[in-house]
């Protein structure tokens, strides 16, 4: 069945699912494979739980003459087929956002400053893989007026695929580093994974990326291309006459910033030079390139320049993101949701500029660094031993051959058993670490 033929059955049944668990009455059960799982072994019980419809790769289990059953090549890739096809269905702008950090609180920033004058469609918590975007575009209908689309990347060649699933209309990457280099191959596999973002874009004639212009990595990838539109913007004052441009003001604990439009524009539109401040509840002073992406964007939509700042004041981080957590008897920054060795020392650098009596830090380890997660780590307990803490405890054992006076654990559990021990008191404590070292369970307990 072609996909436009397939696409045409979806609209008579308008609703996919891809768990044989959920399965709404008259739905489209779709058959993934994973690695400890195969959805064609399931199909039969979706149909029987209310499903209409089958999509299975696996020819096998399909019944002859049961036309519930759609066999396909490859179920993945017919998914995103379907996705595009969906996403073709409406003409309204769709920002595609990556990065090696900062990529979903960007993403949020930037839906709550468009939401100040538009019905967004964007992605939920971290749907931005090549299961994820597609379930993303399905949720698009005809009361969006645009859309802003995560995609994240392990492996090269991800991004192309979420880009040419997606096709978005401009993008934005926040930032490259040194993370997922087992996959990668090399920091220079990083760039040139998330700049095929920028490679889409230069298939449309009306494609337009955001950019920070103090990001050397990426003004290398966008050179002397006079084919794409760009709209810059930037901490650094010699950029103020050409670029949206911001400084930080204070970040102790929570970050406070200024910004303001271009100098040139400013002046050709008769417009006041002055600076928006802003009072955010972001932690995080690498946060204002975040910040500063959001505006970038709100402006060219047209949204109210005191809109955009009362979106971003009033942004409250989640998901262990970048938060502030006030115990009874600590005060915690709590950024246990992704670790890796740049933005890990972002993170210190944040917690340098914090003043406080005695601070801690608690640390995961970094993963899918391949050969060079010795040195990272080795890197990273060597910046740690001159920063001066009153203490530091690592988790993981890719902390467990280098030597140093740091305590260290072998997973969240034992952390647990230390702190029901001898809870930490009075510190402001960092907690920075991978999802998978599940440091996010710590806060309740400090």
């Amino acid at each position: 069945m072609e996909i436009k033929d397939l696409y045409k059955l979806y609209l008579q049944h308008p609703c996919i699912t891809t768990d044989s668990r959920d399965c709404p009455e008259g739905s489209i059960f779709l058959a993934l494979k994973g690695e400890s799982f195969d959805g064609n072994k399931f199909a039969l019980s979706a149909l029987e739980k209310g499903c209409s419809y089958a999509i299975v790769d696996d020819a096998s289990i399909a019944p002859t003459g049961d036309d519930r059953f759609i066999v396909v090549n490859d179920c993945l890739q017919t998914f995103k087929d379907l996705a595009r096809e969906h996403r073709r269905q409406f003409d309204i702008p769709v920002i595609g956002i990556t990065g090696t950090n900062g990529k979903t609180t960007t993403k949020e920033l930037i839906a709550a400053v468009l939401s100040q004058k538009y019905n967004v469609l964007y992605t939920q918590g971290n749907f931005n893989n090549d299961v994820g975007v597609p379930k993303t575009l399905f949720r698009l209908t005809k009361e969006h007026e645009i859309a802003v689309i995560e995609m994240g990347a392990s492996h090269p060649g991800d991004i192309k695929t979420l880009a040419e699933t997606a096709e978005p209309t401009c993008g934005l990457i926040t930032n490259v580093g040194r993370a997922h280099l087992q996959g990668f191959g090399s920091f220079e596999g990083v760039i040139k994974t998330k700049c095929e973002l920028y490679d889409f874009l230069r298939t449309r004639e009306d494609g337009l990326i955001f950019i920070n212009v103090d990001n050397e990595f990426l003004i290398d990838q966008i050179g002397d291309d006079e084919e794409i539109w760009i709209t810059p913007y930037s901490t650094d004052p010699d950029n103020q006459y050409s670029c949206i441009s911001g400084e930080i003001i204070s970040c102790d604990p929570f970050l406070k910033f200024r910004w303001r439009e271009p100098l040139m524009t400013l002046e050709e539109e008769g417009r006041s030079t002055k600076w928006h401040k802003i009072q955010t509840r972001l932690i995080g002073s690498y946060n204002i390139d975040n910040l500063l992406a959001a505006i970038a964007v709100g402006i060219n939509f047209g949204v109210d320049r005191k809109k955009i700042c009362a979106a971003l004041e009033e942004y409250k981080p989640t998901n262990n993101r970048s938060q502030m957590t006030i115990t009874e008897k600590n005060h915690l920054i709590v950024d246990a949701y992704n670790a890796n060795p740049t933005s890990m020392h972002a993170a210190l650098d944040n917690f340098s500029l914090i003043q406080a009596d005695k601070k801690m830090a608690i640390l995961g380890q970094m993963g899918e660094l391949g050969e060079e997660s010795d040195k990272e780590h080795r890197m990273l307990v060597d910046r740690l031993e001159s920063a001066g803490y009153d203490d530091v405890w690592l988790v993981g054992d890719n902390f467990k051959d280098i030597d140093c006076s740091f305590r260290k654990f072998h997973d969240v559990e034992e952390v647990k058993a230390a702190i029901k021990d001898n809870c930490p008191e009075g510190f402001y404590i960092l907690i920075k670490g991978s999802n998978s070292n599940k440091l996010f369970q710590l806060p309740e307990l400090l």
